[in-house]
């Protein structure tokens, strides 16, 4: 199925009217139906994107290999680091593809969400440990949310709160922390903290409900602050004010997956099990596409992560297939 926003329409029952007309209003009518049925089937795949994949667009050193693809982020000067769950599971490329270094090694259990701030400093989530990590743009540990391996609600003895699996991070205009958790279990929400890691607020529950989350997925503010949250499994993306306060949903047919502003001031939402990147104005009307199911170049196993880089490259994490696709721009 198409991963189109699904339009707000008003339906009325006709029957007994229609029952009442003669045949040759009936025919017309029915002339009218098949032919909008066909037009909307013609609009429910949206535009390709001029965009066409790089082959190959990374060099890694001998011997050295991606495992499964959960995240891509680009820093202040054009540098790819591919987060990843294989045996080196942060990566930094430079713009050009070249290997730069290795990080976090031996830090990681389960790759997740990865994001880099203003001031180039790394972000990290890890499922399986139930941790995030900021690391410095030297790849030190500078701060822990969470405790490793401890999963729930708060540290009884300490007061902090515990996550479990967190998957991505976002920030707000002051620098405030937002964390989407529960990718699996009970729990689904979204935590904030303050700029120095203090505990501020939680909100969701897992539920279909507005403010609820079936799987709280990815997480990005935009720059009047608002916050959007995909729902992966309910088949939405969410919109709530920098305090929770739940605005809005967009509903898609597909999974949105992974969420990304370009600079081109839209949203890009990965729809993993249709193989597809869409690009999103912010009253959630798509406007293209990129992207299939499949193996070959272009294609997806499951787009899984999505990140622009300030010439319009959009870089895709693909879980299944192993790989980071670069995308760009037909000049």
């Amino acid at each position: 199925m198409s991963s189109l926003r699904l339009r707000a329409t008003e339906t009325r029952s006709h029957g007994g009217v229609l029952a009442t007309r003669s045949p040759c209003l009936c025919a017309s009518v029915a002339c009218f139906v098949a032919l909008l049925v066909v037009g909307m089937r013609a609009q429910s795949e949206p535009p390709a994107l001029p965009y066409q994949a790089a082959q190959d667009p990374f060099r890694l050193p001998d011997g050295a290999t991606f495992g499964p693809v959960a995240s891509v982020a680009i820093n202040s000067k054009g540098n790819i680091f591919v987060y990843n769950r294989g045996p080196h599971p942060l990566m930094e490329f430079g713009p050009d593809g070249r290997f730069v270094r290795f990080l976090a090694e031996g830090l990681i259990q389960r790759a997740h969400g990865l994001r880099i701030d203003r001031e180039d400093n790394i972000w990290i989530t890890d499922v399986a440990a139930h941790v995030v990590l900021k690391l410095n743009p030297q790849g030190r540990v500078m701060l822990i949310l969470g405790a490793q391996g401890a999963t729930g609600d708060f540290n009884a003895a300490f007061k902090f709160p515990l996550f479990s699996e967190p998957t991505d991070v976002a920030f707000g205009l002051a620098g405030e922390i937002y964390v989407s958790e529960g990718h699996g279990g009970k729990i689904a929400r979204v935590r904030k903290f303050d700029r120095q890691g203090n505990f501020v607020k939680s909100w969701g529950q897992k539920g279909t409900k507005p403010g609820e989350f079936s799987l709280a997925h990815s997480i990005v503010v935009d720059r009047n602050g608002l916050v959007y949250v995909t729902d992966r499994e309910n088949g939405r993306i969410q919109i709530f004010d920098a305090d929770g306060t739940f605005l809005k949903s967009w509903t898609f047919t597909g999974h949105p997956n992974g969420l990304g502003i370009g600079r081109d001031g839209f949203l890009y939402v990965t729809d993993g099990n249709a193989g597809k990147v869409l690009k999103v104005d912010f009253e959630g009307r798509v406007l293209g596409a990129i992207g299939s199911l499949g193996k070959g170049n272009g294609q997806f196993g499951e787009a899984h992560w999505v990140e622009l880089d300030s010439d319009r490259n959009i870089y895709i994490g693909d879980v299944f297939n192993w790989r980071v696709q670069k995308f760009s721009p037909v000049r």
